[in-house]
């Protein structure tokens, strides 16, 4: 009792509910016992709606627990809500920056909120700024910061008054590869500088990974917590490589060994290989039996194998993943005769001018027919600008374009009809269902009827999604299944997908490329943005951007080779191609 009591957040059978629009009550946290250690930093894990967030704001005081007991810096953190608050530093998924206010007025506007004096702001500001690499920004409205320096900026405003306890929601979603490490570093540092406790939830294993502790929270519950290097060492033995045959593409491999979910617990491409964890030595023979031909061998395991292995073996051997009857989604012009060397896509010297800046700088590339085509890129790099262009909802300053046979200068509309487009921030109407958000979606792209009544139903189906259920009541996961359900209502040609798993855990991006190999496999050609450095294993090709440049353009093990050092993985190559070009071709502000 004497540990826990030293123990900056110890939390003994929390039970936190919620009702819901229809009336229904939702158990977000259920008998949930734990206690975190003084200057360390303690990753919360866990699959989307595993009640993260929930718990976070019941630690900040924010919301109070149904059932249990919460202490936090020794005080109760329902009766003493106040006290905590004015110790504690809380940034949000969503943190509350003032983009018509330059970065130095948004840090004042904080340090006023926190009573800051005057006296104590310049040698704050100017650590601050040098942690965060800001200071030549100071004078920027936070509108016109990259993706990856407005969530530095609010680490920042977070830290205007060094904390007790420092907590931090899932801050590196939607952040590029280099700026979610310089985020991570930048925290580690001031663990290991200040002794600062922090909590960090996160989407990403390979920060928890490199945490010094670690809980993971499924359904409400702690699944298992622990040192994640003695967690990971529990699937030893357990983890394959395993090579495709000559020709086989190794997200093929992946949906084969992902669909023998009684001996496999996670499959993943990397390195042109495919790593599997069997569900026991018994499995690993079974495995191997099973792909014949295919060459494997014992690898090291990560804590991602560990966590995706926990997560299978409480969801039994069925899984959770939805198999599709892909024959009523792939359009029969996607699956015609023409070959898989058939360009689809053609951009040449594309050009595209905000005023004097310059987004995409004569960008070049093709894309073939049933590719997976991913664009990569740090944030502003000119990714999502390309996207617009080639779906026609931006037009070109110069240079040439053609989708689906039509040029875009000429037969935009003519284009739109074959494409489906997911956006990063997908457009649901909470209030509807999501029958009647397809309904919606559907009569926008031209179906009428018994033929748009015929597709939702079948949407609903190949998606296991609750037609009747309200928008607003879905989980992460389950909205960017209804975004590309409703994308391919008009069975497009061509699907556009703007960082699709943005936010979601690796349990639901696993689910979603099954979907996309499956699409690709039947002949739709995907194009997809990411900051998930993995999922560029899952493309044929991918472009890396920067600064509106394309820096490089091959297959994942080609861009690999590219790199200079000795890059591990596509996020380690992601990284020195960024840097390599900014250092070559001058910074990236």
């Amino acid at each position: 009792m004497s540990e826990k009591l030293l123990s900056p957040v110890c939390a003994e059978g929390l039970g936190k509910r919620f009702r819901a629009s229809d009336g229904s009550v939702v158990q977000a946290l259920s008998d949930v016992s734990f206690s975190i250690s003084p200057g360390r930093l303690t990753a919360l894990v866990g699959a989307d709606g595993a009640g993260k967030s929930t718990l976070l704001r019941l630690v900040c005081g924010l919301l109070e627990a149904d059932e249990g007991r919460l202490a936090v810096l020794g005080l109760d953190a329902g009766r003493d809500a106040l006290q905590i608050q004015s110790r504690i530093s809380y940034m949000p998924q969503r943190f509350g920056l003032y983009e018509d206010l330059t970065v130095r007025e948004n840090m004042d506007l904080y340090a006023d909120l926190h009573g800051i004096p005057a006296s104590d702001r310049p040698a704050r500001y100017e650590r601050l700024l040098a942690m965060t690499d800001l200071a030549a920004f100071t004078e920027r409205p936070a509108g016109k910061l990259s993706g990856g320096m407005k969530q530095k900026l609010g680490l920042a405003c977070t830290l205007v008054r060094l904390p007790d306890l420092l907590i931090l929601d899932e801050p590196s979603v939607g952040v590029d590869p280099l700026s979610r490490r310089e985020l991570w570093n930048i925290v580690r540092d001031l663990v290991r500088d200040e002794r600062l406790t922090v909590i960090w939830a996160s989407s990403y294993m390979d920060e928890a990974e490199k945490a010094d502790e670690v809980i993971v929270l499924h359904e409400g519950r702690i699944l298992t917590e622990g040192v994640p290097d003695e967690l990971t060492r529990t699937v030893s033995g357990l983890v394959l490589g395993v090579r495709p045959l000559p020709g086989e593409k190794p997200r093929e491999l992946q949906a084969l060994l992902h669909e023998m979910k009684d001996v496999v617990l996670d499959a993943v491409p990397e390195g042109g290989r495919v790593n599997a964890v069997a569900r026991s030595g018994q499995a690993r023979e079974i495995i191997e039996q099973r792909c014949g031909g295919r060459r494997t061998e014992l690898r090291a395991p990560r804590f991602e194998d560990f966590f995706m292995a926990r997560l299978r073996q409480s969801a039994g051997a069925g899984g959770s993943s939805v198999i599709i009857d892909y024959q009523d989604i792939v359009p029969a012009r996607a699956q015609e005769d023409g070959g898989e060397s058939e360009a689809v896509i053609e951009v040449k010297d594309l050009l595209r001018k905000f005023g004097n800046f310059v987004a995409v700088d004569r960008t070049s590339f093709s894309v073939r027919r049933g590719e997976i085509f991913g664009l990569l890129g740090p944030n502003g790099a000119g990714k999502t600008t390309t996207f617009r262009m080639l779906c026609g909802l931006l037009p070109a300053t110069d240079g040439c374009i053609r989708v689906a046979g039509c040029d875009l200068r000429r037969a935009r509309a003519r284009a739109r009809a074959r494409i489906g487009y997911v956006a990063q921030k997908f457009s649901l109407y909470g209030n509807l269902t999501i029958a009647q958000n397809l309904r919606f979606f559907g009569g926008a792209y031209g179906l009428r009827g018994g033929e748009l009544e015929q597709r939702i139903e079948q949407m609903t189906s190949l998606f296991d999604l609750p037609a009747g259920a309200a928008a607003d009541r879905l989980t992460m996961g389950h909205k960017r299944r209804l975004a590309i359900a409703a994308a391919l209502l008009h069975r497009p040609q061509i699907l556009f997908l703007d960082e699709p798993t943005s936010g979601i855990d690796p349990v639901s991006r696993r689910d979603f490329w099954y979907l996309i190999t499956r699409l690709a496999r039947d002949g739709v050609t995907v194009i997809v943005t990411t900051h998930f450095m993995e999922e560029a294993e899952y493309c044929d090709r991918v472009a890396i951007q920067d600064a509106g440049r394309l820096l490089a353009l091959g297959s994942p093990e080609q861009i690999l080779r590219r790199s200079s050092g000795e890059a591990r993985d596509m996020n380690e190559a992601f990284i020195a191609i960024v840097r390599e070009g900014r250092e070559s071709g001058g910074g990236h502000g």
